[in-house]
C-alpha cells in the first residue's frame, strides 16, 4: 500500500509507521511536514472518529489548518472486513488511499472563529444526579441555576432508604441538599418548566416559567438529569390488595418500620415486571438487586419468614454476586419460571396466591405467600417537549441517547449539553452519581474556556442562488439555519454539525458543506 502510494500524483512523502497515533507517531508526522514543506496530510489507518482531531492537533501544531487532512479508513472498511482474502483487501486499501489523497489535493483552509463563553452552567432536574452536577460545578467556581419542576428537591431517591452497600439514602441527601440550598453559586428554581431554548455552545438561552412568572437564564453549558420513576403496574392485584407492593412501597414500609412485616410468614418477589417486555424490551438492571437486598432486610426482622424470588433472569453483577450468595445461604428460594406460560397473581378467601410453571421441573406451582412484591420497571416521564427544545435525541424507550456510547458517553450530540442519571436510562445511584460527576466535568471543561472554535466543516449560503424557501431550515436538526431580514438563510456556525442536510435539499444549490464540495467527491470517483 505504501509502494502505490509513493506513485500517486502530489505525493512527495510516504511513511510507515506502527501506531501513527501514539506520541511518537504524532511527533514524526509534526517534523515530516515541517522538514518537507508539506501543506496536505493523509493518515491511511483506522476510523476518524476517535482520533482525526489528535490528527488535526499535530499538523496545527505544525503550522496547517486543521482541515488539510484527510483520513483513510483501512482498518474498518478494509482489513477488519476482508481479513480473509488479504490480496484484494490491499487492493482495495489501495484504492482507499488513492480516493483520499485524490481529495487532500483539493482541501481548502476552513476559518474558525473563537465563541465567547458564558460560563454559567443550566442543571434541569433536581434528583440526586442533577444536584451532585449542580454541587461539582458550583465546587469548582461556576454559577449554576438547578431547575426542578417539583416543589421539592430529591426525586426518586426520597423513595430509597439505603444503597446495596448499606449506605443511608436518605441521609446522604439531605445533606447534599442542604449543601446546595446553601451554596451562593446555586439558584434553585422549583415549580419551574423550560419553555424555549436559543443559541448554541457557550451562548445558550433558556427561557423558564415559574407558576407563571417567565424568565431568560443565559448559560454556557447544559446537564439534562430529569430522572425516571417506577412504573405502575397492570395486573398482580396492585392497588387492590394491600399485600401486594411494588419495590419502593416496600421500601416506604421498611423504613416506616411496619409492624405488618414482621408478622408476614412468607413473601414472593416476583422479577421483571414491566420491563423485557414488548413495550419495554430493556432490563431495568436495578431490580434484582433490590429485590434481593429488600429479601436480606425482611430476614433480618424476620428470621423464620418464607421468601422466594420467582424469576425469568437474574443479574447481581460485580460484586453485588455477594448479595445473591448470602441470600442462597439464609434461605431465599430462587425460583426461575417460564415466562411464556405466564404468571397470575390471584386471592381467594385464605389469602393470595401465585401460580407460574417452573423452568426446570416443567409442573405448574403454587405459592401462598402474605407479601407480594412485585419489581416494577423504570419508566422515564415524557420529555418529548424538552428534547425537542434543546434538539436531543431520545431512543425508542423514551430515554435521552448519548453522542456516542464509547467516545463520548456522557455527551449530546449537540455541543455543550451532557447527560446523566436516570434520563439517560436505568442506572444503580452510584452510577447515577458518577455519571453526573462525568457530566459537570465536561461542562466545565467548556465553561473553563474564554472561548470555543467554531466553524471548520460547515453549511455556508450563496445568498445570490437563496431565494428563501425555507426548505433548509425545516429539515436542519440543529436549528442552525434561519432567514434574514432579507429572505436570506444565515447559518449558525455554533450550532451548525456539518450534517449535510440543507446541503442536500437545497432547490437553488445555495446551501453547500465547506471542506466537502462536489469537486472533492467527483476527484474521489474518479480515483475509485
Amino acid at each position: 500500500v505504501a509502494d502505490d502510494a509513493r506513485t500517486l500524483p502530489f505525493v512527495v512523502l510516504v511513511e510507515e509507521t506502527l501506531f501513527a497515533c501514539a506520541q511518537d507517531g504524532q511527533n514524526q508526522i509534526a517534523k515530516a511536514v515541517r522538514s518537507h514543506g508539506l501543506n496536505r496530510v493523509v493518515v491511511a489507518a483506522c476510523t476518524p472518529r476517535p482520533h482525526e482531531p489528535l490528527f488535526q492537533e499535530t499538523i496545527v501544531g505544525a503550522g496547517l489548518n486543521r482541515h488539510l487532512f484527510e483520513m483513510a479508513n483501512i482498518r474498518n472498511q478494509c482489513s477488519w472486513v476482508h481479513s480473509g482474502i488479504p490480496e484484494t483487501a490491499t487492493a482495495k486499501a489501495k484504492d482507499l488511499v488513492r480516493m483520499a489523497a485524490a481529495k487532500a489535493a483539493l482541501l481548502k483552509p476552513l476559518p474558525e472563529h473563537e465563541v465567547e463563553i458564558n460560563q454559567e452552567a443550566l442543571v434541569v432536574g433536581g434528583g440526586l444526579a442533577g444536584l451532585t452536577a449542580a454541587k461539582t460545578l458550583a465546587d469548582q467556581g461556576f454559577k449554576t441555576h438547578l431547575i426542578e419542576k417539583s416543589e421539592t428537591l430529591g426525586g426518586q431517591a426520597r423513595n430509597l432508604r439505603r444503597t446495596w452497600t448499606h449506605e443511608d439514602v436518605r441521609e446522604n441527601l439531605e445533606r447534599i441538599i442542604g449543601e446546595v440550598e446553601a451554596s451562593d453559586r446555586i439558584d434553585v428554581y422549583l415549580k419551574t418548566d423550560i419553555k424555549q431554548v436559543e443559541g448554541s455552545v457557550g451562548q445558550f438561552r433558556t427561557t423558564v416559567s415559574t407558576e407563571g412568572l417567565e424568565r431568560v437564564i443565559e448559560h454556557g453549558a447544559g446537564i439534562i438529569a430529569t430522572g425516571a420513576s417506577e412504573l405502575e403496574p397492570e395486573g398482580y392485584l396492585w392497588g387492590r390488595n394491600s399485600g401486594v407492593l411494588t419495590g419502593l412501597e416496600l421500601d416506604r414500609r421498611l423504613r416506616d418500620n411496619d409492624g405488618s412485616l414482621e408478622a408476614a410468614r412468607s413473601a414472593v418477589f416476583i422479577q421483571c415486571v414491566g420491563s423485557r417486555i414488548p413495550e419495554r424490551p430493556y432490563c431495568s438492571r436495578v431490580c434484582c438487586t433490590h429485590s434481593i437486598d429488600s429479601a436480606l432486610e425482611l430476614l433480618d426482622r424476620n428470621p423464620d419468614m418464607d421468601i422466594y424470588i420467582v424469576y425469568r433472569d437474574l443479574r447481581t453483577y460485580g460484586l453485588r454476586e455477594r448479595l445473591y450468595r448470602q441470600a442462597r445461604e439464609r434461605g431465599v428460594h430462587f425460583v426461575r419460571y417460564d415466562f411464556e406460560q405466564g404468571l397470575t397473581v390471584e386471592e381467594d378467601q385464605t389469602g393470595l396466591k401465585v401460580l407460574f410453571s417452573d423452568f426446570v421441573l416443567k409442573k405448574r406451582l403454587q405459592l401462598r405467600p402474605d407479601l407480594v412484591v412485585l419489581a416494577s420497571a423504570i419508566v422515564p416521564p415524557d420529555v418529548s417537549s424538552l428534547a425537542q427544545a434543546f434538539k436531543l435525541a431520545l431512543d425508542s424507550d423514551g430515554f435521552f441517547v448519548e453522542a456516542h456510547v464509547k467516545l463520548r458517553p456522557v455527551d449530546f450530540a449537540v455541543d455543550g449539553l451532557f447527560v446523566c442519571g436516570l434520563a439517560h436510562g436505568p442506572k444503580p445511584i452510584e452510577e447515577s452519581v458518577a455519571q453526573a460527576q462525568a457530566a459537570a466535568a465536561r461542562a466545565a471543561a467548556i465553561l473553563s474556556s474564554p472561548g470555543v472554535s467554531v466553524g471548520g466543516i460547515v453549511a455556508e449560503i450563496d445568498a445570490s442562488r437563496c431565494t428563501g424557501c425555507r426548505v433548509c431550515t425545516l429539515v436542519c436538526p440543529y436549528q442552525a439555519v434561519s432567514l434574514d431580514e432579507d429572505n436570506i438563510a444565515v447559518i449558525n456556525e455554533a450550532a451548525c454539525k456539518g450534517c449535510g442536510n440543507c446541503a442536500a435539499s437545497c432547490r437553488s444549490g445555495a446551501a453547500s458543506l465547506k471542506g466537502l464540495t462536489n469537486e472533492a467527491v467527483f476527484a474521489q470517483i474518479a480515483a475509485a
